[in-house]
């Protein structure tokens, strides 16, 4: 445990930083599912809406610096060519 009154400090800030990041994360994730979702039914209009509320979120990530921008269109790249594979 930290011993002088920075330290400490800096180890709650540690501690709620982590808690939002995985909040973030969290909703990434879900959205992920639900985009996969729309495609395996084949249900492309709600594929694309989610896809926009995939781009909202990762988007918002990378502004805080959660996720790495290269990550993000890599990915929205990769899920857009699925859309349209369908």
């Amino acid at each position: 445990m930290a011993n002088h009154k920075s330290a400490k400090k800096r180890s709650i800030q540690s501690k709620v930083k982590n808690a939002v990041n995985r909040q973030y994360l969290t909703k990434i994730r879900t959205n992920l599912n639900k985009f996969d979702n729309f495609l395996k039914n084949n249900d492309t209009d709600e594929a694309q809406n989610s896809l926009k509320e995939v781009n909202s979120i990762m988007a918002k990530a990378v502004k805080k610096g959660i996720l790495k921008k290269q990550y993000m269109s890599r990915k929205l790249s990769s899920l857009s060519n699925h859309i349209k594979k369908n």
